[in-house]
């Protein structure tokens, strides 16, 4: 099994808020999660994500998994 640090998922968060004009604190804000927990998925650096957590997010952003999470 490859170490924890070693995926190839990548997280278009920065994208995607960039893409909407919407702020980290301002997403941290509106899915009730801390900008720091979603600056270390911004900043991919998360072993994993909540279904719950991908949820509101993909609505708050008006996104599916698939716009947010890439495998390189």
């Amino acid at each position: 099994m490859p170490p924890d640090d070693d995926h190839r998922i990548q997280v278009s968060l920065a994208r995607l808020l960039a893409e909407r004009d919407m702020t980290l604190a301002e997403l941290a804000r509106r899915i009730d999660v801390t900008v720091v927990n979603l600056s270390i998925l911004k900043n991919g650096r998360a072993k994993a994500i909540r279904f719950s957590t991908l949820t509101a997010i993909c609505d708050a952003l008006d996104c599916r998994p698939g716009d947010l999470l890439e495998i390189r």
